[in-house]
């Protein structure tokens, strides 16, 4: 079978667990005619041309003694110079998996937000992160990109990580599924997507250095699986290696994970792009499967032009590496059409609708994780809100760093935010939806009041004086240094515990770009995570609050009770290694270790599960204003089915989930399916999955079923589960 059709089945295996629409929507790329075209391409290359799409530079005025971008170089992350006299186009980059990067405004422009990964995982749609790819896709192209820094695929092995809101979920299935949608969505137009970051970038504290040491077989099981799956539904056409060491040894410089893992074992033929600056080593990781050097400027030498061509002129292994090198790179321009299909500045964008599909995403993602005495929905009548803190008069939270977007006219609130030695270039930034006037439109004729939340005693008295006080709460984070714990910065969690003792009718919503504490959570009447909801953010949280969207988000990612109940309770290096401070390596930096082989593959909810520990929320975690039950569970062999019924007196959508909670006699715990369904009420649905036998199986030097009993369950999370139906397995050894 060629390339095409491994894929393609690998795809369509994955697409009967669930009918996703977006299966549909996007032809696979023509890897093997790409291939063949690539290939007569570098027969025609001369000599030097063979060191032209090895190497690219940030497309942004450095100064100094930087040479100026070219003439039609766009800003942004990146610019791959083509070759003219082959009709080989430039790759002209931006990023990233949120929409396009703002890069400070010096563009001037903007761009459609979507919410964060984690409000978008949230959904458990990958039909709706499909939508969202070809949207922001389609604005990367309308702008003059080619290449589209997103598919952040990484799994969330400690939730203090400053880029958890980038990412999706704590789990492979539910990574790969959904990062494979958003990517074949981008991908729709004509443009190449990465998946990023290959692989165990699971923190921001030392990045750059912190070793992350874990088996084969537990890194198989777990982040290379949200990988592999990523890349057999999505097939971007690149991938991005991480900054991190994986086991001793620079990600972008990893012969068993690019060369063995990626290219050999999983079959992959795009190209392998490196992360910009200090992630390339030296020369060397050519050999050991780096395709393309990123943001060369930013590295003591252009490894991959003069140092490469040296190499290749001596030593035969490079020469034949560089002819892989270019082949992969071709072949990814010429599977995405890049040259068919040339893109250029000044395209047309339709705001209105995009920002729609971006509301849409919110309210989606929304997660109702308490609603006591049916506390909302809201009335549209209500007569008093006092409305609290987190610039809800203003606009919605969103992340920082490279994944940073603002819409036309730019931020409606900045913060400056000092962040060690570079501090200066941090800052919040807010949204340009505001979630004050969105109330207000809602409950048109209430008396609706705002503090800021800055004084304490003044928030106490307007909402003595409500029915309702609604309480916005932030927490920021952003690429480049993580958080020091759960807690809510700058004194919000003691203004929600006094607003919440003020008014026993108070309700919280979190903009959080990952799992907080909540110490006054039995104190409140409602919690909603609205995480940072994007450019239309304010109207979709407004929806939730009063029933004209009923929430059916669920938690990707477990919200544990305290620190302690982490794998690593202090996250490595946070008491030595100082943030952000340009990325430079401090004394004694070897020595940053992350030992993930505490958990292995066991990371969220199947760590909680293992030690017994209750969390604040599970993942799945989510309410509803209706009710749904599940019942005839049934599996036979890899086939389950089951029925979802809305009992309740709403229309909602419920996310069926189901798990692996034994197997041969052992306890476990694995997602192994899931769907999200609307139902109106009273009726009822069949849903039919099929079962990945890799989330039954262990990597023992390839995948390995025992024979046996496995016990599976619905879950309402991976908490609350029902009966247990056992399916008999036979013994089963496979290789990828």
């Amino acid at each position: 079978m060629n390339t095409k059709t491994i894929l393609a089945m690998a795809l369509l295996a994955q697409a009967a667990m669930a009918p996703l629409a977006w299966a549909q929507q996007a032809a696979l790329p023509d890897i093997a005619g790409a291939q063949a075209r690539a290939e007569a391409t570098l027969g025609q290359m001369t000599a030097d041309e063979k060191f032209v799409l090895t190497h690219g530079i940030m497309a942004l005025p450095l100064g100094g003694d930087a040479p100026p971008l070219p003439a039609d170089a766009i800003l942004g992350a990146g610019y791959v110079d083509g070759i003219g006299r082959l009709g080989v186009p430039a790759l002209k980059e931006t990023d990233a998996s949120l929409g396009i990067g703002y890069v400070s405004g010096i563009r001037k422009d903007g761009a459609t937000a979507l919410p964060s990964g984690l409000a978008q995982a949230s959904s458990w749609n990958p039909d709706l992160l499909y939508r969202g790819g070809a949207m922001i896709g389609a604005q990367a192209r309308a702008k003059g990109f080619n290449v589209l820094l997103a598919g952040g695929a990484n799994l969330m092995r400690d939730p203090r990580n400053g880029r958890t809101f980038e990412y999706l979920a704590e789990d492979p299935l539910l990574t790969g599924v959904l990062v494979g949608a958003a990517i074949r969505g981008i991908q729709s137009n004509n443009i190449i997507s990465t998946i990023k970051h290959l692989a165990f970038n699971g923190q921001e504290t030392g990045r750059k250095i912190v070793d992350s040491r874990i088996s084969e077989g537990a890194a198989r099981e777990s982040d290379l699986l949200a990988f592999q799956i990523g890349i057999e539904q999505g097939q971007p056409l690149s991938v991005m290696c991480a900054y991190n060491r994986v086991n001793g040894v620079k990600a972008c410089d990893s012969d068993w994970l690019l060369n063995k893992v990626l290219k050999q074992d999983w079959r992959y033929k795009g190209f392998v792009m490196s992360d910009w600056g200090k992630a390339v080593p030296g020369v060397e990781a050519a050999l050991n499967g780096l395709d393309q050097q990123s943001g060369s400027q930013l590295d003591p030498a252009v490894f991959f032009r003069d140092p490469l061509k040296q190499k290749a002129a001596s030593d035969g292994r490079y020469a034949v590496k560089l002819d892989d090198m270019n082949k992969r790179v071709l072949t990814a321009i010429y599977a995405a059409g890049l040259d068919k299909h040339p893109v250029s500045p000044g395209g047309a964008i339709d705001f209105a609708k995009d920002a729609a599909v971006a509301e849409e995403v919110a309210r989606q993602g929304i997660v109702l994780l308490r609603n006591e005495r049916a506390a909302l929905p809201l009335a549209r009548s209500a007569k008093s809100i006092a409305v609290i803190g987190g610039y809800a008069d203003r606009g919605v939270m969103s992340g920082g760093g490279s994944s940073q977007v603002q819409g036309q006219d730019g931020p409606a609130v900045t913060v400056p935010v000092a962040v060690g030695p570079a501090g200066s270039a941090a800052s919040q930034q807010y949204h340009r939806s505001n979630p004050l006037a969105a109330i207000k439109a809602m409950a048109p004729n209430a008396a609706i009041t705002f503090r800021d939340g800055r004084y304490i005693a003044d928030a106490v008295e307007k909402a003595r004086q409500a029915e309702v006080a609604i309480v916005f709460a932030t927490e920021w984070r952003t690429e480049g240094f993580d958080q020091p714990d759960l807690s809510l910065p700058d004194g919000q969690d003691e203004l929600i515990a006094a607003v919440a003792a003020a008014n026993p009718n108070t309700i919280v919503v979190l903009q959080t770009g990952g799992p907080v504490k909540m110490p006054w959570l039995d104190k409140t009447a409602a919690v909603i995570e609205a995480w940072y909801p994007g450019a239309r953010g304010g109207e979709a949280i407004a929806s939730v609050l009063f029933g004209q969207t009923n929430p059916a988000g669920r938690l990707p990612i477990t919200f544990p009770a305290s620190e302690d109940q982490l794998p690593r309770p202090k996250l490595d290096g946070s008491d030595w290694v100082e943030p952000y401070t340009a990325d430079d390596i401090p004394p004694g930096g070897d020595k940053l270790h992350a030992d993930y082989d505490i958990e292995g593959s066991d990371v969220g909810y199947r760590w909680f599960a293992r030690k017994d520990a209750k969390p604040l929320f599970p993942f799945g975690f989510g309410l509803s204003y209706t009710s749904f039950s599940t019942s005839g569970l049934a599996v036979k062999g890899r086939a389950a089915s089951f029925t979802v019924t809305n009992t309740g007196q709403r229309a909602g959508d419920e996310v069926a989930q189901l798990y692996l909670i034994s197997r041969v006699g052992q306890k476990t715990r694995r997602l192994v399916g899931f769907q999200r369904l609307s139902l109106q009420p009273g009726a009822s649905a069949q849903v039919t999955m099929t079962i990945d036998p890799r989330l039954l199986a262990d990597w023992k030097n390839g995948w390995s079923m025992p024979a046996g009993d496995y016990g599976f369950a619905l879950g309402r999370n991976a908490e609350d589960l029902g009966p247990v139906v056992n399916a008999r397995m036979a013994a089963r050894k496979w290789s990828d």
